[in-house]
């Protein structure tokens, strides 16, 4: 007797295992292959970071960082870096501090 908390797997038949006829699927209906999760290709030098992970590239570090700010100063609480991938260095986007006048 089989105990009954361990599971049996085996592999999926195919044609040439004995399944067929014409009204068959083929094998490759049958299986489906996981999507899996492609880098894409970047296209430019320096690229934005958010808690790292890669939004966008930029050909221009002043690019990055007008679209850096823009995100930093919507959402103060995110990790906001360009990173550049010529000269591998990280640079981190705070948030200007507005200026006090000296009354």
């Amino acid at each position: 007797m089989r105990d009954r908390t361990k599971t049996l797997t085996t592999n999926k038949r195919t044609e040439t295992d004995g399944v067929g006829g014409g009204d068959a699927a083929s094998t490759n209906e049958l299986i489906q292959e996981p999507i899996a999760q492609r880098r894409r290709a970047e296209e430019g030098r320096f690229l934005l970071q958010v808690d790292r992970q890669t939004k966008s590239s930029y050909a221009t570090y002043e690019a990055a960082e007008r679209a850096a700010l823009i995100i930093k100063t919507g959402h103060p609480a995110v990790r906001v870096v360009i990173y550049d991938t010529v000269e591998c260095e990280n640079s981190v986007i705070d948030v200007p501090q507005p200026q006090r006048e000296n009354s």
